[in-house]
């Protein structure tokens, strides 16, 4: 039987797939890393010193499964988990809060063992899939009322308008602001929010919701935080012009700590200031 010549689209193809599995095999390991660590999950001996081993979650042992046989990969690359996951070897167990239901979802449970890892999606056609998949995971369903052709107007209008100045802004309760998302499940206003990362929703296209509302809903969680420490935000696609300047307008760039590829990493206090006119002065 003659050998089949591959063609270069058959070439492409394949490189494709190689690099999909070399990138799913760097998260496995990068999992596994994290599950074989000394740090705070260690189990402990009676006597609270580390015996060097690790327990690890079913949501964990899922994700190990999934990645190590699946051909699909986070949208974020692997320097841009890293950071997150460097964060969430620090705080883990946390409140850990997602804006999007993606192919990363299982990865971002896994990396937060026995913490609550909450994702708001808008789409509940993909909720309903994921979980079928992903039954383990936590989404919510959640509404946007912008597009992003309107991301100039509304940053004028909000600028303006008092319901949306730090000390105003009300996250629940028939909220005044146009930025605050309308009806947020009550689970979100039940905890407060150790990391957030903003990964949706979609905002490539004039009429998708944008990603204005759930920037400056992250940004009001975290200035109205009351337990100590700071929040830690996590923005992707900041390439897109809306992502950085609403970045600049309310997460601040003083406090950003770090970024690498198209992620950027905040550290926000809760507000001291309630009677400031913006979010960064």
């Amino acid at each position: 039987m003659k050998a089949r010549r591959f063609s270069l689209f058959d070439r492409l193809s394949l490189t494709a797939v190689l690099a999909a599995v070399t990138i799913t095999l760097a998260v496995v390991l990068l999992t596994i890393a994290f599950f074989t660590s000394g740090g705070k999950s260690a189990s402990s001996g009676s006597d609270g010193s580390s015996s060097g081993g690790y327990d690890a979650t079913p949501m964990q042992l899922r994700a190990i499964l999934h990645y190590a046989t699946t051909k699909v990969v986070p949208q974020q690359n692997l320097a841009e988990v890293r950071l997150a996951f460097n964060v969430l070897q620090e705080i883990s167990p946390c409140n850990f809060l997602v804006f999007g239901l993606g192919q990363d979802s299982l990865m971002w449970a896994g990396l937060n063992p026995r913490g609550t890892t909450v994702f708001l999606e808008e789409d509940p056609k993909w909720i309903s899939t994921v979980l079928q998949r992903h039954p383990g995971l936590q989404a919510l369903h959640v509404g946007y009322n912008t597009q992003l052709s309107e991301a100039d107007d509304l940053l004028s209008v909000v600028r303006d308008d008092v319901e949306c100045s730090p000390g105003r802004v009300r996250l629940h309760s028939q909220p005044k602001c146009r930025l605050v998302l309308p009806g947020l499940p009550e689970e979100i206003y039940d905890k407060e929010w150790d990391m957030i990362m903003i990964d949706a929703p979609r905002g490539y296209f004039p009429e998708a919701p944008g990603r204005m509302g759930a920037i400056f809903t992250a940004a009001a969680i975290a200035q109205q935080r009351v337990k100590p420490g700071k929040t830690h935000v996590f923005l992707h696609d900041v390439e897109r012009r809306v992502e950085k300047m609403y970045a600049e307008e309310f997460l601040c760039m003083a406090n950003k700590v770090e970024g690498v590829g198209r992620l950027w990493h905040f550290m926000i206090p809760p507000a001291t200031n309630t009677s400031r006119g913006s979010f960064c002065s």
